[in-house]
């Protein structure tokens, strides 16, 4: 008789041969019953809905996100192949958020289907799928694949997508718009739909964005086929509106649109910068950012979970760490963690001195990979890490723990990185750089580990250089913190975030005023 560990390993041997290819979602028919019973029991299978399974972790903890948020489109894709065969296709709108690289899981997908019957079907964690029916499919030249998805071609989407789309999603419009080179896709399918309105409303946008050839050949081409255009532009006049680079692929165009459409909320909420310090108080300058190591890395570390206490800080700062003599410091996580960072602050200050000398931003676009590779040395050298893992960015999809956010796909990072540290570099005030620089690095996650470090690192390496306090964000403030960043990432609402900073940099401040100010001296009195 095979006893417990045989047969869970039988029903695991079962899963295997449906993963052969990296599947993660499952028609529960696809498993005996058994099996499926079996890996339910030990965490090894999720159910998403009645008739469909999920693998997963049994380390998960409960009300986890991130296996879900992971497979989403995967059961999306499966799902809809399964009822609906191959004669569906996401909507216009989730179609033109998918083109301009919004990774965001949204909280509802709309797919079109002539075998659709308006049902809703609900999903994990408040989420929804809704099948609405349709006459017929669109034709097949307005429809491509993309990461196995079924979408509507960009020009299509946009004839398709209502006018609220430019006020819902600004900057996904502009992203849009911003990679038409040539107008004929898009005006062939407003000739042939007579579509005089979008015309008029397409018109407008693009003579916003800054692209009034474009413009004035929509307006030509549908005047000469005798429809009357009205102009009308799409966007609130709110709105910053900044034309993405010509011909940028479209991660770039995206970091672009969102570093315009949020620096006003920075500009609003964070003091004026004190000014780079001169050359006499620049020592001085560098002492306050020492004295700040130990709270700084306390706090740091400890908002990424590990258990570092403030005498582990110190015997890293001051040498007493000895993972040669001592097997406690070698295999402890979190003394390897200490001392990475302590490595990756002495980098980082060596560069806030070498910015404050130059007055040149430029080398940071290095210093950041290089403040990585010393964060994780430590690691490497103990055997927890291969060498491999100092290579740079990830190469791999990355999830975050509880957030809709999905950072961009490693095929892009190199873009990514190389059109944030150009909008760093050509960025006149040094808050928007500070702040919007930690949030976009925390956005694209282009590490495979220590992004929030490096975050916060690049943040107060930008704040130092012109004359602004060391801040700390503390652990106790973890919970605003995050939420704050998910609201950036998800909404594009830089207002939460850019408060929150300027609440720390106000109590970094306070700080160094206290610690700066000259003792009293009180004279004696004679006896």
């Amino acid at each position: 008789m095979a006893t417990p560990n045989q047969k869970l390993a039988a029903s695991l041997d079962e899963l295997r041969q449906l993963q052969h290819d990296g599947t993660r979602v499952f028609a529960s028919s696809q498993l005996t019953r058994t099996t499926r019973e079996r890996l339910l029991k030990h965490g090894l299978l999720q159910e998403i809905m009645r008739g469909w399974l999920l693998s997963a972790s049994p380390s998960a903890r409960p009300g986890d996100t991130t296996p879900w948020y992971a497979a989403f489109w995967e059961f999306c894709r499966r799902y809809s192949d399964a009822h609906f065969a191959h004669a569906w296709h996401l909507s216009p709108a989730q179609s033109l958020l998918l083109h301009a690289e919004n990774t965001t899981v949204p909280r509802q997908v709309i797919l079109h289907s002539p075998a659709a019957s308006d049902n809703r079907i609900d999903l994990p964690f408040g989420m929804s799928l809704f099948a609405l029916k349709q006459k017929a499919m669109p034709p097949a030249a307005d429809l491509e694949i993309a990461h196995g998805l079924r979408i509507f071609r960009a020009e299509a989407a946009l004839i398709r997508v209502p006018a609220s789309f430019f006020t819902d999603h600004p900057v996904e419009a502009q992203v849009a718009l911003g990679r038409l080179r040539d107008p004929s896709p898009l005006l062939s399918r407003l000739l042939d739909g007579g579509h005089a309105v979008v015309a008029g409303r397409l018109a407008g946008a693009l003579r916003r964005l800054g692209q009034p050839a474009l413009a004035d050949e929509i307006v030509a081409a549908m005047t000469a086929a005798d429809h009357a255009v009205r102009e009308a532009d799409p966007f609130e006049t709110e709105h910053a509106i900044a034309p993405p680079p010509r011909s940028a692929p479209p991660i770039v165009a995206r970091l672009h649109t969102l570093w315009a459409s949020t620096r006003q909320a920075v500009l609003d909420e964070l003091p004026a910068p004190p000014g780079r310090p001169k050359a006499r108080d620049r020592d001085r300058h560098l002492r306050h950012i020492d004295e700040t190591y130990a709270l700084d890395a306390y706090h740091s570390l400890s908002i990424e979970g590990y258990q570092v206490t403030p005498e582990l800080v110190d015997r890293v700062a001051s040498g007493a760490w000895a993972p040669d003599h001592h097997a406690a410091d070698r295999d402890a996580a979190d003394a390897l963690a200490a001392h990475g960072y302590w490595l990756a602050f002495q980098r980082a200050r060596d560069a806030i001195r070498h910015i404050l000398a130059s007055g040149s931003l430029t080398d940071l676009r290095a210093a950041h990979r290089d403040w990585y590779r010393e964060m994780f040395r430590p690691h490497v050298a103990a055997g927890l890490l291969t060498a491999a893992s100092l290579a740079g960015y990830r190469q791999h999809p990355v999830y975050l723990r509880s957030s809709r956010h999905v950072p961009p796909r490693s095929d892009v990072l190199r873009d990514a990185m190389s059109a944030l540290f150009d909008r760093i570099e050509a960025e006149p005030a040094p808050a928007v750089r500070a702040v919007l620089g930690h949030w976009l690095i925390g956005y694209i996650h282009p590490f495979p580990d220590g992004n929030g470090r490096i975050a916060r690192l690049v943040m107060n390496a930008l704040l130092a250089a012109d004359g602004y306090p060391w801040t700390v964000i503390r652990v106790e403030h973890r919970a605003d913190y995050l939420a704050a960043l998910e609201a950036a990432s998800v909404d594009h609402d830089l207002r939460p975030f850019a408060k929150f900073i300027a609440r720390q940099l106000r109590g970094a401040r306070l700080r160094r005023s206290r610690t700066s100010a000259p003792r009293k001296h009180t004279p004696r009195r004679r006896r």
